[in-house]
């Protein structure tokens, strides 16, 4: 699909014909990175890390309301910020969405009515009455999905009897059967399993008076009535689970569940060691959320207890500003510690610079080195990882540890020996998570069976954890910026997977950034590191991509509505953080002085704040396509000074790093 926003008659440019940039221009460009540079630094943690605000859509602070009258006694003030942040993010048509710009999205707007009705709103305010003909509109809450309906169950505004079953008995089925918790992805094993604990225990609070859903209903669940789903006429996956669903549902009304006993406490033992060495469980919000209520549901006591510490874990991810709490999903330190680290030795910076020593000596302390969930597909590794929040010891992730890994061979500690012992750790452990189909996914090996996704709570989109483009991409600049080239096994391996997902356009997938621009960025720099001629036919295709998607401003942008219609692929408002990954796509195919690389460099000059950064309006991050989408207040710092750098030093991924870096014992895999 074309762009209406580039430049008509744009034509590929032969870059390597074209004049070096001017003195003059080259000036603006170093000036631009150190104002930049000067701001990122300011904003480090006397420990040594950075932290961005991590923002989401509305739906946090929602449940938030939910949870605070689900524990009962809640506090009047934290309930009125929190209602005070909904009301600032509804829309002029009554709703609520996804990102800035999205289309009102039925979860969130039944959600946050029901919230802001147990928040003391009368049911005649006018942005209630408004939100309640667009819930109607979009289907009532007869159309959200399985995860609204529960915690609609337990208010008594949705029947038991009428959302998927997910009994505890499902922490029974051992690891080496077909179907397990260990063949989901890692975050949807963190909220089913306390999910299970509330299913069996379904509890029940009642409102205040007269705060209700029933207008919100189009009484159209025919749900129970069936073993087939609506519409269904013939034998799937999908009927299959959906008649094993109403099956189990029955039982548990029946309380015909012989195993229960066994499977709580099974259940219970899984979430009490996985809150162990974790800032609540998994450390992001829906599985604190899950944990605090199945641990009230289990009987624990709010006072010294596991009970007590998952919801001061939970409080914290509060960010209370003027009249209004808003909540953020998870912490993502690691992440932007690692990051921030790169982009500012990448300006220039000695890697024997204070602030990069600190940083880099903090990572080290964030090493995983005790077994996690990844285990269980992957069990004869050493741990080495890192996760993305400050503590999550079950769930280190690939991406993180890759980028750390980048991060530290920027570095230089005095303590050459306790670096070379960390990065080697990370390293093996990162080769031993490649996936059988060559890439890497974010935290296990092989969550990817696709009849996983027709089950009736697969409708949050995230079942599986499939390898990546975007993260393979940076495994692979990892693995050249260590001194590795194509000819290694994994990485051969890896080269071939990112050519079997190359798009026919020839852009990638992005799972982990919004999206073609994001998953095209990383791909083509993993391959420029390890040694890949940037030449080949499928690289140059991939530069010709972002080129034509370049916006009338100069920069590049993409809206989350590409994940749902793949035409919106590359269309968008020009942002800095996808600008920046545009550009960094272009230079890892050598393009520094095409009229696109230029125009967009210029996009970048002229949008820096006279502070130093830049400032992202639109969502850039992707936490479940479709579902959850995220803004990293820190990427409009980092990834613009990592472009501006590339392009003052004419310089593409590659090993040139491996020189900074302690001795590497190179692993061998054949």
């Amino acid at each position: 699909m074309n762009n209406p926003n580039r430049l008509d008659g744009a034509a590929v440019t032969q870059w390597n014909s074209r004049p070096p940039f001017l003195p003059a221009e080259a000036g603006a460009v170093s000036e631009s990175i150190r104002a930049a540079v000067d701001s990122l630094l300011r904003l480090q943690d006397q420990e040594g890390f950075w932290v961005g605000e991590l923002e989401a859509d509305n739906s946090l602070e929602a449940d938030a309301i939910l949870l605070e009258y689900f524990l009962g006694s809640p506090d009047p003030e934290r309930v009125r910020k929190l209602a005070n942040c909904l009301r600032e993010g509804q829309t002029s048509e009554g709703g609520w969405s996804l990102y800035p710009g999205g289309a009102a999205n039925v979860n969130l707007v039944v959600k946050a009515y029901f919230a802001l009705r147990l928040a003391g709103f009368a049911e005649s305010d006018p942005a209630l009455r408004k939100a309640e003909e667009l819930a109607l509109r979009l289907g009532g809450i007869e159309a959200t999905n399985s995860f609204t309906r529960t915690y609609l169950c337990l208010f008594g505004q949705y029947d038991w009897q009428d959302v998927p079953a997910i009994p505890p008995e499902i922490v029974l089925l051992p690891s080496f059967a077909y179907i397990n918790i260990y063949e989901v992805s890692s975050w949807s094993r963190a909220i089913l399993v306390p999910l299970s604990i509330i299913y069996a225990s379904q509890p029940l609070r009642k409102p205040p008076a007269g705060v209700n859903l029933r207008r919100l209903a189009r009484g159209n669940n025919h749900r129970r009535n069936g073993f087939l789903p609506n519409g269904a006429l013939t034998v799937s996956w999908r009927t299959i689970f959906h008649a094993t669903d109403r099956i189990l549902s029955a039982l548990e009304q029946r309380k015909w569940t012989p195993l229960r006993q066994k499977a709580l406490q099974r259940a219970e033992q899984w979430l009490l060691e996985h809150l162990d060495g974790s800032d609540g469980l998994g450390a992001i919000f829906p599985a604190m959320m899950n944990a605090i209520i199945a641990l009230d549901c289990l009987g624990y006591d709010r006072k010294d207890s596991p009970l007590e510490r998952e919801i001061a874990e939970f409080w914290r991810l509060a960010i209370e500003e003027r009249d209004t709490l808003r909540m953020q999903p998870c912490f993502s330190p690691v992440w932007d510690t690692a990051l921030a680290l790169f982009a500012a030795a990448e300006s220039g910076i000695s890697p024997t610079h204070p602030a990069l020593c600190r940083a880099a000596k903090w990572l080290i302390g964030k090493q995983v080195l005790r077994p996690g969930d990844w285990t269980v597909k992957n069990p004869y590794a050493p741990p080495g990882g890192w996760c993305f929040e400050f503590a999550n010891d079950s769930f280190p992730d690939v991406d993180d540890t890759a980028m750390v890994l980048l991060a530290l061979s920027r570095a230089r500690l005095p303590d050459r020996d306790q670096q070379q012992r960390s990065m080697q750790r990370g390293l093996e452990w990162v080769l031993s998570m490649q996936c059988s189909d060559g890439g890497w996914a974010s935290f296990e090996v092989d969550i990817n069976k696709s009849i996983l996704t027709n089950v009736p709570h697969a409708d949050h989109n995230a079942m599986l954890d499939p390898s990546a483009p975007d993260i393979t991409g940076r495994v692979l600049e990892m693995l050249g910026s260590l001194g590795y080239d194509a000819e290694f096994s994994p990485a051969r391996r890896a080269i071939d997977f990112l050519c079997r997902q190359q798009e026919a356009e020839g852009c990638w997938y992005g799972r982990w950034g919004v999206n073609y621009i994001y998953g095209t960025c990383f791909a083509l720099r993993g391959l420029a590191a390890i040694g890949i001629d940037m030449r080949e036919g499928f690289c140059l295709r991939a530069a010709e991509w972002i080129r034509s998607y370049q916006n009338s401003d100069g920069g590049w942008g993409e809206s989350c509505d590409s994940y749902d219609n793949p035409d919106l692929r590359g269309l968008g408002p020009s942002t800095a953080s996808q600008t920046a990954w545009a550009l960094l796509a272009l230079f890892a195919t050598g393009d520094f002085d095409s009229e696109s690389a230029k125009r967009g460099v210029r996009f970048l000059l002229e949008k820096q704040k006279a502070t130093g950064d830049w400032e992202d309006h639109s969502f850039t991050g992707t936490g479940f396509p479709g579902v959850f989408y995220l803004k990293y207040h820190l990427y409009s710092y980092y990834f613009p000074i990592l472009a501006l750098s590339d392009y003052l030093h004419r310089r593409r991924p590659g090993p040139e790093a491996a020189r900074l870096l302690p001795e590497l014992q190179l692993v061998q895999i054949s």
